[in-house]
């Protein structure tokens, strides 16, 4: 196995790096929410957020994971958070203008049918120091119902 490089996929990347406040609508009654980015040397991107559950019900702390991998050709990831037993596990890729990473994962229907669906996760750049990550499930059509989004202010 070759050692990784850090690559010109890897520069999207590197924006993560930081703090950040994140609000978003849900969160308005939970108080604040923190997320921390590094880096493990250019190749791999940690994100550990912690803050409370915007229901009230405790504190919560998740972890993402994000890469690219070159023999897929694809940017690659995990996310785990305390209140779920699920990972989920993603595939993705960049948009042309350079702005946003969409992430393709499959786990439990957050509907409550049961089962599995299909899901995209997006971090989109505002700007150097805003970015937003929004959640969506793919509906029957073919179509994509957002579910959440979050706002992220870089920490001066």
């Amino acid at each position: 196995m070759e050692p990784s490089k850090a690559l010109e996929e890897h520069r999207f990347l590197e924006k993560l790096v930081g703090t950040w406040n994140v609000t978003s609508d849900d969160m308005k009654e939970s108080g604040q929410w923190t997320e921390v980015v590094r880096s493990l040397h250019g190749a791999w991107f940690v994100a550990e957020g912690n803050g409370q559950m915007p229901d009230g019900s405790g504190a919560a702390t998740t972890v993402l994971t994000l890469g690219y991998s070159p023999s897929k050709g694809k940017y690659v990831g995990t996310w785990i958070g305390s209140m779920m037993d699920h990972m989920w596990v993603y595939a993705g890729e960049v948009s042309p203008d350079g702005k946003v990473l969409s992430l393709y994962t499959r786990g439990p229907d957050c509907t409550g049918g049961g089962g599995e669906q299909d899901y995209r996760e997006q971090i989109a750049f505002i700007d150097a120091d805003h970015r937003t990550f929004a959640s969506a499930a793919k509906q029957a059509d073919g179509s994509w119902k957002q579910l959440m989004e979050a706002r992220y202010a870089r920490k001066p």
